[in-house]
């Protein structure tokens, strides 16, 4: 069973948010948003959860699971991989090599809700970068009170030829349009008790030829789980609570970049498939800002 949230093609109104069989059938529940679920305690949710749904008769079309004020953060250098290439793009090795091994790991800000691909949507690399890679990373779904809820699949596309010009253009390396996608679903944490030894695996098709693949297993990651969310909680507060990928440990050799019309499928054990098709430049997710625009009077800012 999984969390989703979905829209009906032929009903107009709200996203619906509802639970996933393992036959993929797909039942609503009585909540408006995932953000509200990750206003209550684990144990509510679960409750919840295993009410009663209402089964849908139409086919759904599945969307980010996420909304309302949740963040999605990111970590970064968390695998031996991910250290060594940061360490090979980069013009200032050095600060990667100290994060790896400080106590504090590294955390940022990757996506406000509103911006958050979803499965089969399109996913962007810059206009303004020669090097763009996806990131297939294992995803805690945590509620307000810093309970991980469940997983899922995130894709942190990066540009890597901006980041390695110097660190700190971190964020324009990794905060823009159509650089988040989240997906297919959320697993409870009930339904995968033991996140820590997942097979990760990405692929990258152009016309109809797989251009490189990779795999890992979050059992290679340096840090924990538990540790990543107390360092996030640490010093500020998610009443929506919030989306923490937990880094990546594939990551493809200097000489790879995302084109145009790239497939990318990210792969995780106990959750799914991820499937996004890439486009470059803002002007393709004009759609995000139009739709948060169109819901302004209705949220009454």
């Amino acid at each position: 069973m999984q969390i989703v949230r979905y829209r009906v093609p032929t009903a107009p109104g709200a996203p619906r948010i509802g639970v996933r069989t393992v036959e993929g059938a797909i039942g609503r529940l009585p909540i408006r948003s995932i953000a509200g679920l990750l206003t209550r305690p684990l144990r509510e949710i679960r409750e919840l959860v295993h009410q009663p749904s209402i089964p849908e008769e139409e086919d759904c079309v599945l969307l980010p699971p996420v909304d309302g004020y949740t963040e999605v953060w990111a970590s970064g250098v968390t695998y031996q991989r991910s250290r060594q290439a940061r360490m090979e793009e980069s013009a200032v090795a050095d600060v990667y090599s100290r994060v790896y091994d400080a106590e504090r790991p590294e955390l940022f800000l990757k996506s406000v809700a509103w911006r958050v691909i979803g499965p089969e949507q399109m996913i962007g690399i810059r206009a303004d970068s020669d090097s763009n890679v996806p990131e297939p990373e294992l995803a805690l779904t945590v509620n307000r009170f810093g309970e991980t809820v469940g997983y899922t699949a995130c894709n942190d596309v990066s540009s890597r030829s901006i980041e390695g010009a110097n660190p700190l253009y971190l964020p324009q390396a990794k905060i823009y349009a159509g650089s988040c996608a989240l997906g297919p679903a959320i697993t409870p944490v009930w339904e995968l008790p033991d996140p820590s030894d997942l097979a990760i695996t990405v692929r990258v098709r152009r016309d109809e030829e797989t251009v490189w693949s990779g795999q890992t297993r979050t059992a290679m990651m340096r840090r924990t789980f538990p540790d990543l969310v107390e360092h996030l909680f640490r010093s500020d507060w998610f009443p929506h609570g919030a989306v923490l990928a937990t880094g990546t440990g594939i990551v493809p050799d200097l000489d790879f970049t995302l084109h145009n019309g790239d497939t990318v499928t990210i792969t995780i054990e106990g959750i799914g498939e991820l499937t996004n098709q890439v486009v470059t430049g803002r002007e393709p997710f004009a759609w995000l800002s139009d739709a948060v625009w169109d819901e302004t009077p209705r949220r009454g800012i």
